[in-house]
């Protein structure tokens, strides 16, 4: 019992213990990285730290969080069946843009319209994620390699949808889809003029964890996804078919990252440009890596990035590069995959001493057992 009692609780140091280390080890890489170049390793930091006080900052860190998260819970759902799904920056941008063309050629009353412009960024994302889904099933591909494609026929269907022939509308040097029908701006929370407003969509950000959390954990379909990316054998012994699995996953992967863009599009921007944010997507991969698949880690790690991101602006004026942030992300993907592979060759080392520990335990019990029994017999 004391055994197993102490194997839950390196469990969950273990959980801990890949995050934690990555961090350090990003963080002391970058103030090497720093004082090679004859910078001041600590005062960069400083800087970054401090700017993340300030209200304003704190709030477009929460706002640009919440596309992080949705686009970490899309590429999520891919690594629980053993998918790579790198093609999220394509889809999220594509139905952003399509969202955006619906919003500005369709006025419903706003409890229409925002459910309309949800659903048209979830099946769009939905329908190019399954191109790449239908390719692996039917002909092998793989998705890491389709999805890489798929990004770039994204961006050329984007390009041709905002031209002026099609669906777009020039505003000087800058080509947009239109201002979306007011019915579809999504409302937010007002903290004022000098603070700023959180994005609604953050609250079904929240929402979409706390799904994907329940779908995974407490549903047949979920056990079913998780059982086929660990052996497909295993599922195919269960009644689940791999290939239906595979496609499901791909579809459901990219009506996740069909919503990571309407934060900002239904928030801020409300229509789709040139200037549209951009690298999402990729930027996931690193949140959901972080965060090791889970909602509350991912949560965490999107808000570490987007403060990276976000307070790494005034870095420039004090004289440093905030290319600093960037060399930073770097170094967390690099220490996320070999933290974790660490904490995973140690952690399978421990269960071996923890099995070993209750058989020799147990052959003990067992052998003071018949022992006694033998006593008894003689008696």
């Amino acid at each position: 019992m004391n055994i197993s009692k102490r194997w839950d609780s390196e469990r969950i140091l273990l959980a801990a213990a890949g995050p934690v280390i990555a961090l350090v080890v990003a963080f002391v890489l970058t103030s090497a990285v720093l004082l090679a170049s004859g910078v001041n390793p600590v005062e960069p930091f400083s800087i970054m730290f401090e700017q993340a006080t300030f209200s304003d900052v704190q709030v477009l860190i929460i706002n640009n969080a919440a596309g992080l998260y949705i686009g970490a819970l899309a590429v999520a759902i891919g690594f629980r069946m053993n998918l790579f799904n790198i093609g999220v920056e394509g889809q999220y941008r594509l139905a952003a843009c399509v969202a955006a063309i619906v919003g500005a050629h369709v006025a419903f009353p706003a409890f229409l319209q925002i459910p309309l412009l949800i659903l048209s960024a979830a099946v769009t994302g939905a329908l190019w994620a399954g191109i790449a889904g239908v390719l692996k099933v039917t002909r092998g591909v793989s998705e890491v390699v389709s999805t890489i494609m798929l990004n770039s026929i994204a961006a050329s269907v984007i390009a041709y949808l905002t031209l002026e022939d099609a669906f777009g509308v020039a505003v000087g040097n800058n080509r947009t889809t239109g201002v979306m029908d007011k019915a579809g701006w999504f409302p937010g929370f007002d903290l004022g003029a000098e603070v700023g407003t959180v994005y609604g969509f953050v609250v079904v950000a929240v929402l979409l964890g706390v799904v994907y959390w329940v779908m995974l954990n407490r549903t047949r379909f979920g056990f079913d996804l998780r059982t086929s990316g660990a052996s497909e054998t295993a599922a195919a012994a269960s009644g689940v078919s791999a290939k239906k699995m595979v496609l499901t996953a791909m579809l459901l992967s990219g009506a996740v990252a069909g919503l990571a863009g309407l934060p900002t599009l239904l928030g801020s921007t409300h229509t789709f440009s040139d200037s549209f944010p951009a690298s999402l997507g990729f930027n996931a991969i690193t949140v959901a890596l972080l965060g090791r698949n889970s909602p509350g880690g991912m949560a965490f790690a999107a808000l570490l990035m987007s403060w990276l991101f976000k307070s790494a602006d005034p870095l420039d004026l004090q004289g440093y590069s905030s290319e600093i942030a960037t060399i930073m992300q770097g170094l967390i993907v690099i220490a996320v995959v070999v933290s974790y592979e660490a904490v995973r060759v140690w952690g399978t080392r421990r269960q071996q001493q923890r099995v070993g520990a209750e058989l020799a335990a147990g052959h003990v019990l067992g052998t003071t057992d018949s022992h006694d029994k033998t006593q008894k017999v003689a008696a």
